[in-house]
């Protein structure tokens, strides 16, 4: 029998089903988020790489990060991955420090978690995602 996750039932599987609020919440609980301005000065001070998943759209709207790294979201991790075939020359291993950038950091979230299934521990992102980079008045072209 399938139900909602409001009836406190579980779904066909068994299992309790859960919503993206919780889905946020729990992945969020495996890794500390990075502000703004704390996020700049790590990747002014290069021991972060600031990658910009949101899409082309938004980039085109509301403008860039300086030298932030553009990668959509559906090619994240195959870019990212270090032993993957597709990677970019910044993916240079497990150790490295990726903050996720998305609109508003939510969807930078779940990218987080796919990065950490990969192996890179040291990925978080921007809390608040490209409007709060804005809204603190960091620099955007």
């Amino acid at each position: 029998m399938e139900t909602s996750k409001a009836d406190g039932v579980a779904g066909s599987s068994g299992e309790r089903r859960v919503g993206i609020d919780e889905l946020l919440e729990r992945v969020r609980e495996g890794y500390e988020r990075i502000e703004a301005l704390e996020a700049h000065a790590a990747a002014r001070a290069g021991d972060a790489l600031l990658v910009d998943i949101r899409y082309a759209a938004l980039r085109e709207r509301d403008g860039l990060i300086p030298g932030a790294l553009v990668v959509e979201r559906n090619e994240l991790e195959w870019r990212l991955d270090p032993q993957g075939s597709h990677r970019l020359p910044e993916a240079t291993g497990h150790d490295l420090r990726v903050v996720v950038i998305c609109d508003e950091g939510y969807a930078s979230s779940l990218a987080v978690a796919s990065l950490h299934g990969l192996g890179l521990h040291r990925a978080t992102d921007l809390v608040g995602g490209f409007q709060a980079w804005r809204a603190a008045g960091l620099g955007v072209v």
